[in-house]
């Protein structure tokens, strides 16, 4: 199962879309956050086993059905992502001038990754956010201040920074032109609910 990680989150999503079921509705009947099914979707969080099932059961499929959409493990000896297979990942509604882009993921062993295009635009706002993953971000252009708990960095074109994202953290782009990030999550297999 560990190859399927990754992807719940999106399968999650589109099957929510598909049957026309809002985030809050899929949390009521599955008698779990809104906010925690939003993580989910968005690759922020993974969830545990019982949480799956009743999401599952909320999205009113099979379980069988569920897997059956996700995508196999392949037998090459690498990984292709193609551009056109890049999606834009919706965010929080409160979060003005994000764009998340979805470039890869996938479970090697006992570390989830998942890679994303992040553009902020200048006056961005957005509260701080956690995620159950080590984020890699690097700069590719602008600049961003980072706030990371109580501290800020500022990161600059060519600039990385590595941190632990269960600090709470947020960027903002205090500039005058877009700013753009690659990012990377690592996921460990140790998270609870």
């Amino acid at each position: 199962m560990n190859d399927y990680l990754i992807g719940i989150g999106k399968r999650i999503k589109d099957i929510r879309k598909t049957n026309k079921k809002t985030i809050s509705n899929v949390a009521s009947t599955a008698e779990v956050s809104s906010g925690l099914i939003s993580r989910i979707e968005n690759g922020r969080t993974i969830p545990s086993l019982p949480v799956l099932l009743n999401i599952i059961n909320a999205l009113e499929i099979k379980v069988s059905d569920f897997f059956e959409g996700m995508p196999k493990p392949s037998e090459l000896s690498y990984i292709v992502s193609r551009s056109e297979e890049n999606a834009t990942i919706e965010k929080e509604d409160d979060a003005k001038g994000f764009t998340y882009k979805y470039i890869f993921g996938k479970q090697l062993s006992s570390i989830g990754f998942e890679a994303v295009l992040l553009e902020v635009q200048p006056n961005s706002q957005r509260d701080k956010v956690e995620t159950d993953a080590y984020e890699f971000k690097y700069m590719i252009s602008g600049e961003c201040f980072y706030t990371i708990g109580e501290e800020e960095v500022l990161l600059k074109e060519g600039d990385s920074i590595f941190f632990d994202g269960r600090i709470p953290h947020v960027p903002a782009n205090k500039g005058k032109i877009s700013a753009k990030m690659l990012v990377l999550y690592f996921f460990l297999n140790t998270q609870k609910e």
